[in-house]
């Protein structure tokens, strides 16, 4: 099997290389989530320049440690996604980004399915995670699904042979066709999906490949804290921690 991403028979349908002033937000939302909204994560995500910029055509991302005079501590962070702007239904997916490191942090660029009324809420509705990094551990990478009821998971890493994903760019991509989900880093593959299934609260499967056979759209956050990843610590900088983002590209194939 060929393991490196090819882009043959497939043409550039959407792109964003953040050369503008500001965000565009004919092509993304930001979307507004209070603290705690999902995965006991600490940020709230906000609308804010200070949190959300352009600068030198990258998109930055960028979490920021309030220690108030009472000494409560609160976090805020960014959040865009093209949801109902820009979906997508199969495609190659793919972004040039440059991760935070520090314990704690969970930049993001992942798919949610746009229309959760099809299949039911998450899990069952789907969803892909294109890249994944705790910031302790810059060097590995995680490409997972999320489906089914109950909740259901494929994951695979992807780990550098030197350096980390914190250090300079790299490229994050993901090929989704009918039946079969493949995830790559700097062109080369690392894990692929052809198993999965729906099924809701009435416990009836739907025909595969369900639920990862309609539209989605695209994802690009940064938390701080989680069930998962873990919170934040005294050796946690907040300084320079930025998740930042080039470009991000979907091609869909040629008819």
């Amino acid at each position: 099997m060929d393991n490196m991403l090819s882009y043959q028979n497939y043409k550039l349908v959407f792109e964003d290389n953040f050369d503008g002033p500001v965000l565009d937000r004919s092509r993304w939302n930001v979307e507004l989530h209070e603290q705690g909204w999902v995965n006991e994560e600490l940020q709230e995500y906000v609308d804010s320049e200070e949190n959300i910029f352009l600068r030198d055509g990258k998109l930055l991302i960028r979490p920021v440690k309030t220690v108030h005079e009472d000494g409560h501590v609160s976090y805020t962070s960014g959040r865009i996604s093209t949801q109902w702007k820009h979906d997508f239904t199969y495609g190659l997916f793919e972004a040039r980004l440059r991760v935070p490191k520090g314990k704690g942090f969970l930049p993001a660029f992942w798919l949610m399915t746009t229309d959760e009324d099809r299949y039911g809420q998450w899990p069952e509705c789907g969803e892909i995670d294109i890249m994944e990094i705790m910031g302790d551990r810059t060097g590995t990478n995680h490409g997972t699904i999320h489906y089914g009821l109950p909740h259901e998971q494929d994951q695979g890493t992807v780990t550098l042979d030197r350096g980390d994903f914190a250090e300079e760019f790299h490229n994050f991509a993901l090929l989704w066709e009918p039946g079969v989900i493949r995830w790559y880093v700097d062109g080369r593959q690392f894990h692929q999906v052809s198993r999965w299934y729906s099924a809701g609260k009435d416990g009836v499967k739907k025909p595969f490949p369900a639920p990862f056979d309609h539209d989605m759209y695209l994802i690009l956050n940064l938390a701080v804290g989680g069930n998962w990843v873990g919170y934040p610590d005294e050796t946690t900088d907040f300084t320079d921690a930025i998740f930042a983002v080039d470009y991000v590209r979907v091609y869909q194939r040629k008819p």
